[in-house]
């Protein structure tokens, strides 16, 4: 065994060149090696010492999955300093009461959460932590060993008092040890697939997540690729685009992703069943569409933090992939068994790791033992030792002949969802008893097609609508995940109860389970949350509430605010919906409709109809082409740009450049907008910019008018459509164009943005949306979207006199009258909303021409 957890930065220094983590966030691809990952560990170190934190101070630390969570998170494992990592997803009123209770010298996280904790500790955001690091990073690690405190874990229950669980070094390295001295017997034949890839959507304030992305990736030198929206087809294309080799998910990924097949393949489950029994090999080649969907190299699934249904496990072995299945809890510090990926047991969850004693009681309840349980608490504002040998787990298995578990259920009151979160029943309970007209309340789980979830039962006296009104009053009181979407109202006068007056929790269970299920989805408050959602997009009141109203006329929701609607509502719901679908919608009552096949999350009232939105013909697909970014079709157009396109700008147009600051090419790829009057703005803007960042540009068009060039149709003459497919090669590979659609399709062009700027290119486009005559019209709201996707700063560009010159109707030829400004690049932060981005833009461009 290591001697402590610090060791493994030695290891990230070890794989100093190669890649360690990339955050997918927004369109922008994020990349970290190791060596940097490391250097950052060491220069937040030395922070925290020059902050005096020291060794069992505490850390806590709150946000989404990244580059700068781990290096702060292996920062305090240099300095012995214990940390306290929340889930990002969790609620800011038990953040507030763990910040209470542990007092920690520090909290680092993402600024939209840190905002909603308190004054009085210190705080650094991720949008400024680089900066405020120190230059010299720490050297010396202070004395560790293996029973130094590491973290505190809450775990996903309590709305009491909070209980953590304290790990140490020893109790981490209990479990990657004997995972260590195995992989090394495998080593040598990882290498022709090196590096392993691995697709990580687990939070890192969890065991499971934090095995997979913090302890087992650095022995393998994999890389992790953090994804935090769970949306299948975003899942999918990220699988195959990076040649990710591992899923690393809950059993809830894994339903999505089987559902989002069946939509593509329908003959699925038909094929599933005449496949049963097959070879390997055969299955395989019979999947092969598949397997060419995800990518050759995704041979794997690792499925923790919920039970696995054996459905589901038998759907993706069939395919032909491996799924490895492990079993453990937040007081063993992540596994107890584990199924070897290269001889997996179907339906078991592994055999006990080495190191483990584990033994069923009487009753079948998993009794376990070893230096990886946990033997302490943080409660109440300090460290409590626990005595007891065996961890009584509450989980319920049988064994086979060869030694491996079945898992069979919990055994006490937890409910454990498919999301692999943890639900209290009683601290539901309590809540939902205060309800007006709630006499008693038991959660119990219930299997939905979801997987495993809570569902109320309630005594309840009153009709069904003031029940729904009391679930919807106690959500607002519970945390995200806490929140109840199944409920059912007890048909007698009171739950069956034991002789001595406990409610019979098994019988209220079976009772609930029988029943035909229906979702009954609580509302976040009274007002209509959908109509507010449009609201604050469009920044106009709903004159009218009706489903008659219209979303272009009376809703005053254009094309772009469409898609920021659309955005809005798949990460709500979890799911993508169709562009050409959501561009056809009219009234507010077809997009009800919409969202009811999908989820009631935005309507408590939406009443299950046949009536669908007609489907349409899906336009033809724009083409983002990226072999204008190869090194020889560069290499033109920087050539054409200052040999050709800038003499004869100079020449034609003779415009004035007034740039405010020249160091804008220095700065990350920007983001460059520009008010929009001719054809030919985009010249006037090349011209005008710095060398270094008019070379490497990409410039949004419109995309009916490149496609019509493509297709060679829709110009005034045959011989202009002849030629048009020429034009429009000429036009992308010398200005490098690519398709920004008027309606569908904004989602694919975003991306190829995000594309473009990872690559190094700046981002030219027209917030306007079409041309003027010269007064600035109002800008699309998506800008505002798209600036907080591809976190870059921007860079206005007003373009003076073409509008006087059009309405004037003189020409421009040398007219002397035309001038460039160049401005200032703006920042905005983490926590600034599409709309203020909108807002700001559109001011300090209007100021510009002015």
């Amino acid at each position: 065994m290591r001697p402590h957890l610090a060791t493994l930065v030695e290891d990230f220094e070890r794989h100093s060149r190669e890649i360690a983590i990339v955050t997918h966030r927004g369109n922008r691809r994020i990349v970290s090696t190791y060596g940097e990952v490391a250097a950052l560990a060491r220069r937040f170190a030395a922070m925290l010492l020059q902050r005096e934190i020291s060794a069992g101070d505490r850390v806590l630390l709150w946000g989404q999955n990244s580059a700068e969570w781990v290096a702060t998170f292996f920062g305090c494992v240099l300095c012995g300093v214990i940390a306290v990592p929340l889930d990002a997803a969790g609620s800011a009123e038990f953040a507030r009461r763990v910040l209470d209770d542990t007092r920690p010298k520090l909290v680092v996280g993402d600024a939209a959460l840190l905002t909603q904790l308190p004054e009085g500790t210190g705080k650094i955001n991720f949008d400024d932590w680089i900066a405020a690091l120190p230059a010299r990073p720490l050297t010396n690690v202070p004395a560790l060993n293996l029973d130094t405190p590491l973290q505190v874990l809450f775990t996903s229950g309590t709305t009491s008092e909070p209980k953590g669980v304290v790990h140490t070094h020893r109790n981490v390295l209990a479990s990657v040890a004997p995972i260590e001295r195995e992989i090394q017997k495998y080593l040598k034949y990882e290498r022709p697939f090196h590096p392993l890839r691995f697709l990580h959507t687990l939070p890192l304030s969890h065991v499971f997540g934090q095995f997979m992305g913090l302890w087992l990736p650095v022995l393998l030198g994999a890389e992790v690729h953090f994804e935090a929206r769970l949306q299948a087809p975003r899942l999918v294309e990220l699988v195959r685009r990076e040649r990710i080799s591992v899923i690393a998910a809950v059993p809830r990924v894994l339903e999505l992703l089987r559902t989002y097949l069946f939509s593509l393949f329908p003959e699925l489950p038909e094929q599933i069943n005449r496949a049963q029994g097959k070879p390997a090999w055969k299955r395989w080649w019979r999947f092969r569409k598949v397997h060419r969907l995800l990518g050759w190299k995704c041979w794997a699934f690792v499925c923790g933090g919920a039970a696995l249904s054996s459905e589901l496990e038998s759907f993706w072995n069939t395919l032909g992939f491996a799924l490895v299945q492990g079993y453990g809890m937040t007081e063993t510090t992540a596994l107890i068994t584990l199924n070897h990926p290269f001889k997996v047991g179907k339906g078991t969850i592994g055999k006990p790791l080495p190191g483990r004693d584990v033994r069923l009681s009487e009753d079948g309840e998993i009794l376990v033992r070893g230096e990886m349980v946990s033997t302490a608490i943080w409660q109440r504002g300090q460290l409590t030792k626990s005595s007891d040998e065996w961890l009584a787990t509450g989980d319920l298995a049988r064994s086979d002949e060869e030694g491996r578990f079945q898992f069979l259920g919990r055994k006490g009151l937890m409910i454990v969802t498919s999301s692999g979160l943890n639900i209290h029943p009683e601290d539901v309970e309590v809540v939902l008893e205060k309800q007006s007209n709630v006499r008693a309340a038991v959660v119990v789980p219930t299997n939905t097609p979801a997987g495993t979830e809570a569902m109320a039962v309630l005594l309840f006296h009153g009709t069904e609508a003031e029940a729904a009104q009391a679930i919807r009053s106690a959500n607002l009181q519970l945390a995200d995940y806490q929140r109840i979407r199944y409920w059912r109202i007890w048909p007698g006068l009171d739950f069956p109860r034991t002789s001595t007056g406990k409610i019979q929790r098994g019988k209220v269970a079976q009772w609930a389970s029988s029943l035909t299920m229906e979702k009954t989805m609580a509302g976040e408050n009274d007002s209509d949350p959908l109509l507010a959602l449009i609201a604050g997009i469009t920044r106009s009141p709903a004159g009218k509430t009706t489903d008659e109203v219209r979303l272009d006329e009376d809703l005053h929701l254009d094309s772009l605010g469409r898609v920021q609607l659309q955005s809005e509502l798949e990460q709500k719901l979890g799911v993508t919906l169709d562009d050409t679908t959501i561009i056809s919608i009219e009234t507010l009552g077809e997009l009800r409709r919409l969202l009811s096949r999908n989820s009631d999350a935005l309507h408590p009232a939406v009443p299950e109809s046949p009536a669908a939105v007609k489907p349409q013909s899906r336009p033809a697909t724009s083409i983002y082409p990226q072999w204008p970014w190869s090194w020889p079709v560069h290499a033109l157009r920087v050539i054409f740009l200052e040999c050709v396109a800038r003499p004869m700008t100079r020449f034609l147009a003779k415009p004035a450049t007034v740039c405010v600051s020249r160091v804008i090419a220095a700065q990350r790829p920007l983001l460059i907008i520009a008010n929009h009057v001719t054809a030919y703005d985009a010249a006037l803007v090349l011209y005008a910019l710095p060398g270094r960042l008019r070379r490497r540009v990409a410039i949004a068009m419109a995309a009916d008018i490149l496609e019509d060039f493509r297709h060679a149709r829709g110009q005034d003459t045959w011989i202009q459509n002849v030629l048009a497919p020429i034009a429009y090669w000429l036009i992308t590979a010398l200005f490098n164009v690519f398709p920004l659609p008027r309606s569908a399709g904004f989602r694919d062009s975003f991306a190829h943005m995000g594309h473009a700027l990872d690559r190094g290119y700046n981002v030219l486009i027209f917030p306007e949306g079409t041309r003027t005559s010269g007064n600035l019209q109002k800008f699309r709201p998506g800008i505002g979207m798209l600036v907080k996707e591809s976190n870059a700063a921007v860079l206005p560009v007003a373009l003076r006199g073409l509008g006087d010159l059009k309405q004037g109707g003189k020409g421009w030829f040398r007219s002397g009258k035309l001038e460039v400004h160049v401005g200032k690049p703006m920042h905005f932060r983490s926590t600034d909303s599409p709309e203020t981005i909108t807002a700001a833009l559109e001011s300090t461009l209007r100021s510009m021409l002015q």
